[in-house]
């Protein structure tokens, strides 16, 4: 009984805390085959800012393998890349961010320990644009890599 109501505690705090980044899988490619473990792969994955109706996001990311992999304990590296596209008229659903931090509009764990892909938006009013970056955190330091994309505002 008690466990019962432990496991639906947890899911409730999963459900509470889930990111309102919407989040789709596209599709994967196995990039390393594993005898007795799931594969690495290359996944793809759908991402809608939900500040900005029709504002889709594609990032492509790699995702650890093996058995620390499935078990989530692997670090998937930080390797990405973004495509970002308007799929439709846009339509801002509340205030953009306009300053020169921007604004994180989704943040993933990639591993047990303290590491994150975050999505950061930044709005130029100059060229009347969105640019989205996806960069990855550390808790001892910031990964170099990073990408962006830019969609324009009609």
């Amino acid at each position: 009984m008690r466990t019962n109501r432990m496991i639906s505690g947890l899911a409730l705090l999963l459900i509470w805390g889930a990111p309102a980044f919407a989040q789709d899988r596209i599709g994967e490619v196995s990039t390393t085959w594993r005898m007795m473990s799931p594969n690495d792969k290359v996944v793809v994955e759908r991402y809608d800012d939900p500040k900005v109706e029709n504002a889709a996001c594609y990032i492509s990311r790699a995702e650890t393998g093996g058995w620390s992999g499935a078990m989530g304990f692997a670090e998937d590296p930080s390797r990405f890349s973004i495509a970002c596209r308007a799929v439709g008229p846009l339509r801002f659903k509340d205030k953009i961010a306009q300053d020169e931090d921007g604004e994180v509009v989704f943040s993933e764990d990639t591993s047990f320990f303290f590491k994150e892909l975050r999505v950061t938006r930044f709005l130029d009013t100059e060229r009347n644009v969105l640019v989205y970056l996806v960069w990855s955190t550390r808790l001892i330091d910031g990964s170099p890599y990073n990408a962006i994309s830019v969609v324009p505002i009609n």
